[in-house]
């Protein structure tokens, strides 16, 4: 076997969000694992990994200090990089497949690894609310993993996702964020359904809405998911005796004393706050703020924006604890809530 004969299993994804130096660590793992490249092997140099690979020479020698502390790996000065192992742990190999990057896919992100921890591989991709990439990644990119963990949301399209995903296995599938109408059998899932968390959110925030009359929710652009949402908003008004508005601009309406603004987008939240400036108004005392989307700088704004928002660090940890227990089960989460001064 020629030497450059090992690329056959060696191989970079430049459609991945995984990083190219664990992409080329699980890349040899895998191989070494299952037989195709054996103890004693010697591996590409760094040169001939940045030629043949087209990465660069620091992500070829992250990849080879992430196998070395696995024990797989060793190197001897002049004579270069080799395999040290031999019988191989199997390892959990993750499809990741996610519909945008944004700090609240971070926090799942990092809550899923923390919890999984090493070793284990990802293999992470983002399909940007595409439903004709999310299905040429499905289709292309979804053989070999022990475990199909999807997050299936799409700006348009998607009515028949369901018929792709029926066809993983259900005992190694976990779904996030929400359900999916038509899919068969017992798969795993954590979602949190908004449209009706936003009601029970609402009251949970009772006391300090109680000092304002009117409510107003502010539906982003592209409002076609938001039905349901509008639905319990109407709901809650009702119950507690608010009157309410729906607003699709925020930037024509007149800002009055004694509401409340309920933001579905930060775009909206940006002019709201700007809109405020220019009046007399206090936010917390005469208008109120709340955001529906937790982000780390919302605490500093206006001494503290309240947030509600899907919990994305409990929902990488739940799917990360079905993982590893083998188990796949249907969790609901509640919506996490941070109130501060903005009300």
């Amino acid at each position: 076997m020629k030497q450059q004969s090992i690329f056959d299993h060696i191989s970079v994804d430049g459609f991945s969000s995984t990083p190219k130096y664990m992409q080329l660590a699980n890349c040899i793992h895998e191989a070494v694992m299952t037989g195709k490249i054996n103890r004693d092997r010697i591996l590409p140099s760094l040169h001939e990994l940045t030629y043949h690979l087209e990465i660069s020479r620091d992500t070829a020698d992250k990849g080879y200090k992430y196998l070395r502390n696995l024990g797989i790996l060793a190197s001897i000065p002049g004579k270069g990089h080799f395999i040290t192992a031999n019988n191989v742990v199997r390892q959990n190999k993750i499809f990741l497949l996610i519909n945008e990057l944004g700090n609240n896919k971070k926090v799942f992100y990092d809550a899923f690894t923390q919890v999984l921890k090493e070793p284990v591989t990802i293999d992470f991709y983002v399909y940007n609310g595409d439903f004709a990439l999310f299905k040429k990644l499905f289709n292309t990119r979804r053989e070999g993993y022990t475990h199909y963990v999807i997050l299936p949301q799409f700006t348009e399209g998607g009515e028949h996702v369901h018929e792709l995903i029926d066809t993983l296995p259900k005992d190694r599938l976990i779904l996030l964020d929400k359900p999916v109408a038509g899919l068969k059998g017992n798969y795993g899932a954590v979602y949190e359904d908004f449209k009706k968390g936003i009601y029970s959110s609402l009251e949970k925030l009772l006391e300090p809405l109680s000092k304002y009359h009117t409510m107003k929710l502010v539906l982003p652009q592209n409002d076609h998911h938001c039905a349901g949402i509008v639905k319990n908003f109407g709901a809650f008004c009702l119950q507690y005796a608010f009157e309410r508005a729906v607003l699709k601009d925020v930037g024509t309406t007149e800002i009055k004393q004694g509401e409340v603004y309920v933001c579905l987008a930060d775009d909206d939240l940006i002019t709201l706050i700007e809109k405020i400036k220019t009046t007399k108004f206090k936010v917390g005392k005469d208008v109120g703020i709340i955001s529906c989307n937790e982000t780390p700088l919302k605490k500093y704004i206006l001494e503290g924006i309240t947030t509600i928002s899907v919990d994305y660090e409990q929902m990488g940890r739940q799917a990360a604890t079905m993982i590893l227990k083998g188990q796949m089960e249907q969790m609901h989460l509640e919506c996490r809530i941070k109130q501060r001064s903005s009300i």
